[in-house]
């Protein structure tokens, strides 16, 4: 694919997401170290193509060692197109979800797009975003359910419908959730329309590039069971507040209406 030149005012760190959180918005995607206790971190996500100088220039602002790992929400090209290059210049594993492997070490591509999906740009330009697969197999390292030595404290929660092995990432200690692309805070589908001027709010799951709804409103509704109070999307802004866990069960309760498209719903079948 063309070299994609993101612009400097594009590239906006996040650095007070949440405690011992630092995140990095690139374009309409967002990325996210976890610091440990013992000054080791983790990455979270790799964006897009051709931007894993400006990740690294990020992360020496708050480490300057590499981090123990890369960790994908899942494999689609906005989350993990610069992991070989970092993995590389790390040599640091790369963990993913075992359902995650085909699209990651070159054997599939994902589904086609909907371009039907409608509410603006995103959806119309789906077609030309890459579906893989890319290869990182000599790097990948694999989990289901559960947590991971690299990310301690977070409980990894297998959260599928936008891929077959997105996952989700919770602490505990602090009620924080990094949702990674099982839901947003801006409307994906639009995002080079509005996603600048839109207020943060919650919303459904890319629904361009979403392979199965009935399992992405069940991850809806198992992500409202934990009540977060801080949430760090894969899409928007990060949000915090008391009010976050009554919003993110509206969701799962609305979800049919809110969240799938019209050529998606139930009664379009």
């Amino acid at each position: 694919m063309d070299r994609i030149a993101v612009p400097d005012n594009q590239i906006v760190p996040m650095d007070e997401v949440a405690p011992d959180i630092r995140g990095l918005r690139i374009a309409f995607v967002n990325i996210f170290g976890v610091i440990h206790s013992n000054g080791s971190w983790t990455l979270i996500d790799a964006a897009l193509p051709f931007t894993a100088s400006r990740i690294r220039n990020w992360a020496e602002r708050f480490s300057k060692t590499p981090p123990n790992s890369i960790v994908l929400t899942h494999g689609h090209f906005d989350h993990v197109s610069a992991a070989r290059e970092l993995a590389d210049s790390w040599n640091v594993p790369v963990y993913a979800h075992s359902l995650e492997v085909p699209y990651l070490t070159g054997k599939m591509q994902y589904p086609a797009p909907n371009v039907g999906a409608g509410g603006g740009a995103m959806s119309l330009l789906s077609p030309m975003y890459p579906r893989g697969p890319i290869d990182l197999e000599q790097r990948l390292r694999l989990f289901d359910n559960g947590e991971i030595t690299e990310l301690p404290g977070w409980r990894i929660i297998h959260t599928p419908g936008h891929t077959p092995g997105h996952v989700s990432f919770f602490r505990e200690s602090d009620k924080c959730l990094i949702a990674g692309d099982a839901f947003c805070t801006t409307k994906p589908e639009s995002f080079f329309d509005a996603a600048l001027t839109q207020p943060a709010e919650l919303h459904g799951p890319p629904a361009y590039f979403t392979s199965d709804w009935g399992a992405a409103r069940m991850s809806v509704a198992r992500l409202a069971e934990l009540n977060p109070l801080i949430v760090a999307p894969g899409h928007g802004q990060p949000l915090r507040g008391l009010n976050l866990p009554q919003e993110l069960q509206d969701l799962a309760r609305r979800f049919d209406e809110v969240a799938i498209p019209d050529n998606r719903k139930p009664s379009a079948a």
